[in-house]
């Protein structure tokens, strides 16, 4: 059962054009990526996940982050962005940029995954986040720690509610106050959803918890109505469902799609403040930036 306080949170919607453009093989424009950018910022969207500042070798996709922020109107938009970082050096790249509010971090509860991710241990991935969150601290950004392999892996590595629980007690301790599981190859099932998030939600109060699923079309609604029957105010998504991981080796897992997410909070009395109009012509943009993939 939702707490009442939890339920009357505003709800969150955080479009990721970043993690549906990132494994794309064809180079995406820069300036068809800032006309996409601009109409989603239109939108209504809590936050937009927008750009990387990773290597170009491990991302070249999104080599032009700096270029495509330097395009984008923020002047009529109250939604945020949110740039993904995996080390310092590409976090002190992202703060020298005061119009982006977050950064997001993936610290992997699988050491397999986490030394194929990022090359470092697990152990080295948390003295990362420590600094870059110092760093954040420091210039007035606000980061946000995804957890990989969030609700299993296919590693083998341990994994449960408890350990993802002890994850976030280690960043909490360091300063971190948004923590989003992450569904990294679509392992998640709506019983899972919730046996996490109803363990993690009431044991860490201060934290805003964040969603963050992978799934194949036919098993989207049962995944969101399962982040809201556990409390979760904060949800993922990339219009159309376009993105994913690529190590899933399924096409047919991606992202939520946002305008499913929409039309299923809408089913349960809540109403994003999304521009419907705005939306649906975001959603005609997309066809040309992702064309028949």
């Amino acid at each position: 059962m939702q707490d009442s306080s939890i339920s009357n949170t505003p709800f969150k919607l955080i479009e990721c054009p970043r993690d549906a453009m990132q494994g794309l093989p064809d180079f995406i424009p820069t300036d068809l990526k800032i006309s996409y950018l601009n109409a989603l910022l239109k939108v209504g969207f809590d936050t937009l996940d927008f750009g990387s500042f990773v290597s170009p070798k491990a991302i070249p996709q999104l080599r032009d982050t700096a270029e495509v922020l330097a395009g984008l109107d923020l002047s009529g938009t109250a939604t945020k962005l949110l740039a993904i970082v995996a080390n310092r050096r590409g976090a002190e790249q992202a703060v020298s940029f005061p119009e982006i509010r977050y950064l997001g971090f993936p610290l992997s509860v699988s050491e397999t995954f986490q030394l194929r991710n990022t090359n470092k241990t697990v152990t080295e991935a948390f003295a990362e986040v420590e600094a870059i969150q110092n760093l954040c601290v420091q210039t007035g950004h606000q980061l946000v720690v995804y957890l990989s392999m969030g609700f299993g892996n296919p590693y083998g590595d341990p994994y449960s509610p408890e350990v993802i629980g002890e994850f976030t007690e280690r960043l909490v301790r360091a300063g971190v106050g948004i923590v989003a599981p992450s569904d990294t190859v679509g392992s998640s099932s709506p019983e899972g959803i919730e046996a996490l998030f109803s363990h993690l939600i009431p044991a860490f109060p201060s934290v805003e918890f964040g969603a963050h699923l992978h799934s194949t079309p036919d098993a989207v609604a049962e995944k969101v109505r399962a982040t809201l029957r556990a409390g979760v105010r904060r949800i993922d998504g990339a219009l159309r469902g376009f993105g994913g991981c690529p190590m899933a080796k399924d096409e047919l897992t991606g992202n939520l799609p946002t305008e499913r997410i929409i039309a299923l909070l809408e089913d349960e009395g809540i109403r994003p403040a999304v521009d419907a109009a705005r939306l649906a012509e975001a959603l005609r943009l997309s066809a040309g930036v992702f064309g028949g993939r």
